[in-house]
């Protein structure tokens, strides 16, 4: 997903907007704690690792809830904010924060779609998807103990 994430970029010109970067950074987090959990390979890691999963991927469908309702219902004025590092550069982080999560022009825009979705549409899809794997792996070991 961050490969095609990247393709759309690179080869189409598609900007992400604030929310997409954070979504981009979920999928990192969830890449990163999956490559070190297996290439650890102890049970006593797993447990930790598949927890650290649900929760990346739970933040991440979060976000791209977030993007599809606001892509839905667009706000009355658009208007196009600073980008995510212009907002980390110049505010603080507990000004980002909110400002990232509230959106721009930008993130209610759709330019891409696949089957009727639009990318956060897929990109929730994808997190859910983490999300469920996660939860059953996690039941199996909660139910071997």
């Amino acid at each position: 997903m961050l490969g095609f994430g990247l393709l759309l970029q690179q080869r189409f010109g598609l900007e992400p907007c604030p929310m997409c970067i954070v979504q981009r950074y979920a999928l990192l987090f969830i890449a990163i704690v999956a490559l070190l959990a297996g290439s650890i390979g102890k049970n006593k890691v797993y447990f930790s690792a598949w927890m650290l999963l649900l929760v990346g991927a739970g933040f991440g469908a979060f976000v791209a809830a977030r993007q599809s309702w606001l892509q839905w219902y667009p706000p009355q004025v658009a208007t196009c904010g600073r980008d995510f590092y212009g907002m980390i550069e110049n505010f603080p982080l507990n000004r980002v924060v909110p400002m990232i999560f509230k959106g721009s022009g930008d993130c209610s825009a759709v330019d891409w779609t696949f089957l009727g979705g639009s990318i956060a549409n897929w990109s929730f899809l994808s997190f859910m998807l983490f999300a469920a794997i996660a939860m059953r792996m996690l039941w199996r070991m909660v139910k071997q103990r």
